[in-house]
Formats: structure tokens, C-alpha cells, sequence
């Protein structure tokens, strides 16, 4: 049966917004983390009203902020920051993506928040990290492929012009790194008793991201090493009646590519005989591998590509994804009734536990849902919080 999860035990103040921060504590609410996200009074967490909504609930902010608890606090209000204080106290994380600087003219810097709670795991997310030119400068998503190389890196063939990415790719592999440090940093207080800041600049995240094989031919200073592609071309094949992805990487893979589709004599080009040369003219190779497969249905090309165990899929559309037989293999995808946008589906965590598995958490909240019952634990009184209410430092 599923169980509170990995990280049931521990508390996390979230104060951030939009995609990155909520979505790295959507990651540790999904593993059982009691995550309390503090917005701001009036409109919430910006990712609210984005999208579109239904019923008050955007799509992107139900599955990113879901397992939550929202307290609406007005931050710029002294009483506000003092309630956030409390709520500190009984913290293991506080995580904040304000710009630089920013949450120490707030009064809830990392040395503040220390001295309430000295094994404070404190987590800042910034666009480009703490000091330098750009420091000042506002962030999102395209601002980060631009910079890294990630937009540079998707130029289109023909014209070299560069291109975004149509899915907000630093700001997700920021999330992933961010819970993936933060889980370390707690690991690290079991064994030392103390915590520490852990900074992040999505910067930073995305660049190492794209290292690997989008900066190969840069790795080595040598100009001795092998010329590795620049990825001119992508792996998208048209068929009579849509399109595939076929790919060979080993001498074997190719081996099966090229009896499949009819052209053994390519086995014998000097262009394509090793992993190394068939990089080196992946245009060509790319090229003459399209040509040969315009005549036959995906269906046919991924029946013979499956007999020769060649890696191959087809390109799904978004709609696809729902009968897909692999994704229902694996139940991911999992409905669910939010209680004021109606019947939803989202993917379920995509780690699975054995030991302390987890089922989908609570519904992201609506605005302020939990100040309430929040504040109580605190042992705010119900005419307290009704006159902080008055007085418009919460909602």
C-alpha cells in the first residue's frame, strides 16, 4: 500500500515562484515532504493566471504545486515577515528565487533565518548566481537558452539561425537539480548536524546540462581530438504516412540499419565504417537514410527496425501519448478529480519506492487555502488571524 514517502518528516518553506523552485518542491512534496508555499496576498504565485484557467486553477500551477499547502502572506509587511519567522522554527529547507540581494532587504537572508533555526537547509535560486554583469538583470526561461548555448544548439539547418526550445527547459533542469541538492544537503545534516546555503543559478544548471555532448568538441583543448558532430540534422524521418526516429550508434545498430532498409553496400563505405566516421558525415548518412525510408508506413519501418533491434520510435503526437502502450504499461499518466477545476490528469512521480512508496499527493491549493490552519499550528488564535486578515498581512 503507498506510504507517506521518502521524506515524510521533513518541512519545507517555499517562498518562490514560478517554474523552477515549485517545481523542484513539487518534487520533494511527491516524495512526502510537508511543503508549505508562501505567496503573496492578492494574486499568488504568478503561474496562477497563466495558461489558462479553470475554476480559478491553471494547468501548469495544478501539477507543479500540487501536494502544497498555501499560506498567503504579505511579505512586505513587518507582521508578515515576523509570521514567516515562525514558521521557520519548526523548517528543516527555506528556499527563495527572489534576485540577489532581494531577500535580505526583506529580512529573510540566509544569516537571519540562521540565527532562528541554525540546521537551516537554505536554498537561493537566481538566473545567473550571485555576482557578476548580469546579476541585475531580470530572468526567464529564453534569457537562460540563450545564454548557454541551448538556442545556439538547435539552429536550424538550413539557415543557422538559432532557436528556442519550445519547452522551458532551464527552468526544469533548475528544478531537478535544486531537489536533487536539497535532498543532499539533508543527507549531509544527518551526518554533521549542521545545515548550509546552497546556492544555484539556472545558469549554471543548464550549462553543466548540455555539457556532455553539446560542448564534446570543446571538452579537450587539444585540437588533436576527434571532430564530433555539431548535430546539423536531427533524427526526424518522414514516412509515406508520417514520421519515425531511427538511430544507430554501434557498429552492430548500423549493421541492422542498413540491411533493413536495403543498402548493405554501405557497410563497405569508408564514410560510414566506425562509430567515428559515421559522426563525421552524419549529414550524408542522415541524408541517404531519409531518402530510403520515404516509401514504406511507419508501421512497416518500425516492424523491420524492432526485427533487427535497431533503436526506433514513432513521433508522437501530444494526443498519442494517451494510448501509447508503453506509457499505459507503466501507468503514468493518472487521473485525478481536483475539487475545484474538476477531473484532471497529470503524470504520477516518476520515481517509484519500494521500500516507502508514495501515492499522488493533495491537489495544489488554492490561494491562501491553509493560512488558516496553518497559522494555528503556530498557535495563532482564530481572532488574531482574522484581524491579520483585516489588516491585509494575510489571506
Amino acid at each position: 500500500m503507498p506510504g507517506p514517502g521518502p521524506l515524510d518528516g521533513y518541512r519545507i518553506i517555499d517562498v518562490t515562484q514560478m517554474v523552477s523552485g515549485p517545481m523542484a518542491t513539487m518534487i520533494l512534496a511527491d516524495q512526502g515532504a510537508d511543503v508549505i508555499k508562501i505567496e503573496p496576498t492578492g494574486v499568488g504565485d504568478l503561474t496562477r493566471g497563466l495558461g489558462g484557467t479553470k475554476r480559478g486553477m491553471a494547468p501548469t500551477f495544478a501539477v507543479i504545486n500540487r501536494g502544497k499547502r498555501s499560506v498567503a502572506i504579505n511579505l512586505k509587511d513587518a507582521r508578515g515577515v515576523d509570521l514567516l519567522k515562525d514558521l521557520v522554527r519548526s523548517a528543516d529547507v527555506f528556499i527563495q528565487n527572489f534576485r540577489p540581494g532581494a531577500a535580505d532587504r526583506m529580512g529573510i537572508g540566509e544569516p537571519e533565518l540562521r540565527r532562528i533555526k541554525p540546521d537551516l537547509i537554505y536554498v537561493s535560486i537566481s538566473g545567473f548566481g550571485e555576482k557578476g554583469p548580469y546579476v541585475h538583470k531580470r530572468v526567464y526561461d529564453p534569457v537562460v537558452q540563450a545564454l548557454s548555448g541551448l538556442a545556439a544548439i538547435q539552429a536550424d539547418a538550413a539557415t543557422g539561425r538559432p532557436r528556442m526550445m519550445r519547452l522551458i527547459i532551464p527552468d526544469k533542469v533548475t528544478a531537478l537539480t535544486a531537489a536533487q541538492a536539497i535532498t543532499a544537503a539533508l543527507l549531509a545534516r544527518t551526518r554533521t548536524g549542521k545545515g548550509q546555503h546552497v546556492r544555484l543559478a539556472m545558469l549554471d544548471a543548464v550549462v553543466a546540462f548540455m555539457w556532455p555532448e553539446g560542448m564534446a568538441r570543446h571538452t579537450f583543448k587539444s585540437t588533436d581530438g576527434v571532430a564530433v558532430r555539431g548535430g546539423v540534422r536531427d533524427l526526424v524521418f518522414e514516412t509515406a504516412d508520417g514520421y519515425i526516429t531511427v538511430g544507430a550508434v554501434s557498429d552492430v545498430e548500423w549493421d541492422g540499419l542498413a540491411r533493413t532498409i536495403g543498402h548493405p553496400e554501405w557497410l563497405d563505405d569508408p564514410r560510414f565504417k566506425t562509430p567515428t566516421s559515421r559522426a563525421r558525415y552524419a549529414d550524408e548518412r542522415l541524408e541517404l537514410t531519409q531518402q530510403a525510408l520515404a516509401g514504406k508506413t511507419s508501421a512497416e519501418w518500425l516492424a523491420k527496425f524492432d526485427a533487427a533491434q535497431v533503436p526506433c520510435a514513432p513521433i508522437l503526437s501530444r494526443e498519442d501519448l494517451f494510448n501509447d502502450p508503453q506509457i499505459a504499461a507503466n501507468e503514468l499518466i493518472v487521473e485525478s478529480v481536483h475539487p475545484h477545476a474538476g477531473a484532471m490528469r497529470q503524470p504520477r512521480p516518476a520515481a517509484r519506492y519500494e521500500g516507502t512508496p508514495t501515492q499522488l499527493p493533495r491537489p495544489a491549493p488554492m490561494l491562501g487555502e491553509h493560512t488558516d490552519a496553518v497559522l494555528a499550528d503556530l498557535g495563532i488564535s482564530p481572532e488574531k488571524v482574522s484581524s491579520l486578515r483585516t489588516s491585509a498581512v494575510v489571506e
